[in-house]
């Protein structure tokens, strides 16, 4: 019996308000339905969900999924799994679906969708959602004639506990492959720029590393989540080292992953969506799309994601730079390094949030944070709504070294030697009373640099601090006569 020719469900991104997001992506499927593409032309289904309303969250978004996707489906007696493609927030909105109605309930084999091809998917959200509603609106290359709604922005920001959430829930159920026998997941990215979409005043729409609206980083579900807990004091400790929790720690690192050569995040021209045309010329995402469709089994799944490293790897040296040309100016350059995020979350060991701090990365001999080399960190953010969480954009380049880098013959950048090492020291600005903290440090190593400096992926990094108790908070006293204990002062650091 032949295999059964899969529908197709295409799932836009945010503050979409028309079909015609998908441009010519359904007629160039149809067009390029094969033997080996196994495609069911006639059901293709356009996906419509309201995300510019402020009361929208993502979990309204995968139920009223859920009953579409059952309802339409199910209508149709339709047998064969589908073939589902999203844009930018469509990734997490599929993803968190999936999680939220078959991981969690122990049923991924009923699981509708075997192909989860994700076109620029803010899996770990987007640098640019903290600018919030209003200023954001005004970013054409986001924006589309609607208001933007802040449920939705919410879960965008970056280290936001919603996606913190989803991501650690998804990589510790997908981190063997064992998983990818039915489903098969795959995230297709750009790091190029449309020029005609950048905006002087939010220069997100312009970061290296991205797609002028989500970075590669940000993209990428080869993720990797650490935990460490700080030491419990003793005697007049002024500082507790941080350990990793053994058992903590969580890698997914074979989801297949493609950089498409000179693709943005959008736009006709360039967009990795809406530049898809319905003619034989031929388009990276394209080409990406039905190389995913073919995946058939778990070897063909872990043979697909060896080529989109390969091809990645080639595509990052072809666009290794960048120029613009300006009329009467000099050509601006642009070099194109590899960048990783870091996202930590601190909290104390009773799980409650800690938002006053700082945190300092240190490396070199010294472990000094005046040893690690120029410009190795682009951006820190921390999330608006919930503190406690921060998130860093490293270099990869800058930190793990690099070639010389050469443009027309010339040198443009000498070869960079990296850094020694990697660690980092979390400063409470909670430091004195009957309460507090004391600086978590977590002494550099080169090892810890290999492991969280990751090209193009981010690092989960959970940080369980100890509160310091001091003497005082409670006593006990025989004595019945009166006695005002309202002026009492913190005493020794209880060890219990």
């Amino acid at each position: 019996m032949p295999p059964q020719k899969k529908p197709v469900v295409l799932v836009h991104g945010w503050s979409v308000h028309n079909t015609s997001t998908y441009g010519e992506l359904p007629a160039r499927l149809e067009a390029e339905s094969k033997d080996d593409i196994l495609l069911d032309i006639h059901n293709i289904w356009l996906g419509k969900y309201v995300s510019f309303q402020d009361e929208v969250q993502l979990d309204d978004i995968s139920r009223a999924f859920e009953s579409a996707i059952r309802q339409e489906l199910d209508a149709s007696s339709l047998q064969a799994k589908c073939i589902c493609i999203t844009h930018s927030t469509g990734g997490p909105v599929i993803r968190n679906w999936i999680y939220k109605y078959y991981v969690e309930p122990g049923k991924m084999a009923e699981c509708p969708v075997s192909h989860l091809i994700m076109l620029a998917p803010a899996n770990f959200g987007s640098a640019l959602a903290i600018l919030g509603k209003l200023r954001i609106s005004r970013i054409k290359s986001w924006f589309e004639g609607v208001e933007p709604g802040k449920g939705v922005l919410d879960w965008l920001e970056l280290g936001s506990p919603e996606s913190w959430n989803l991501n650690v829930k998804w990589m510790n159920y997908f981190k063997g492959q064992q998983q990818y026998e039915t489903f098969f997941p795959f995230v297709i990215s750009g790091q190029s720029i449309d020029r005609s979409f950048y905006d002087h005043i939010n220069t997100y729409t312009g970061e290296l590393g991205s797609d002028g609206v989500v970075r590669l980083s940000g993209a990428n579900l080869n993720a990797n989540y650490y935990k460490f807990v700080q030491e419990s004091p003793v005697g007049d400790a002024i500082e507790l080292a941080l350990t990793p929790k053994e058992n903590e720690h969580i890698t997914c690192s074979n989801t297949a992953f493609a950089i498409a050569k000179g693709r943005s995040h959008s736009g006709d021209g360039m967009g990795i969506l809406k530049s898809i045309k319905s003619g034989p010329d031929a388009y990276p995402a394209v080409t990406l799309i039905l190389d995913c469709i073919r995946v058939s089994s778990g070897n063909s799944y872990d043979a697909l994601c060896k080529q989109f490293e390969s091809l990645s790897a080639q595509v990052m040296e072809e666009e290794k730079v960048e120029t613009e040309d300006q009329f009467l100016l000099k050509d601006r350059v642009f070099i194109h390094d590899p960048y990783s995020m870091l996202i930590f979350r601190i909290k104390d060991e009773y799980g409650q949030a800690i938002g006053n701090y700082d945190i300092i990365f240190t490396g070199g001999e010294e472990d000094s944070e005046n040893h690690l080399p120029e410009n190795f960190l682009a951006d820190k953010q921390r999330n608006s709504r919930a503190p406690g969480y921060i998130s860093f954009y490293f270099n990869s380049g800058v930190m793990l070294g690099s070639d010389p880098v050469k443009y027309q013959n010339k040198l443009i950048r000498k070869k960079l030697p990296g850094a020694k090492s990697l660690g980092f020291k979390i400063i409470p600005y909670t430091d004195k009373g009957f309460v507090h903290f004391l600086p978590a440090v977590l002494k550099g190593t080169p090892a810890l640099l290999a492991q969280l400096i990751l090209p193009n992926q981010t690092t989960l990094i959970d940080v369980e601090m100890k509160r310091i108790v001091r003497e005082g908070v409670f006593q006990l006293t025989r004595d019945r006569a009166p006695e005002e204990f309202k002026d009492v002062k913190p005493g020794n650091m209880l060890t219990g």
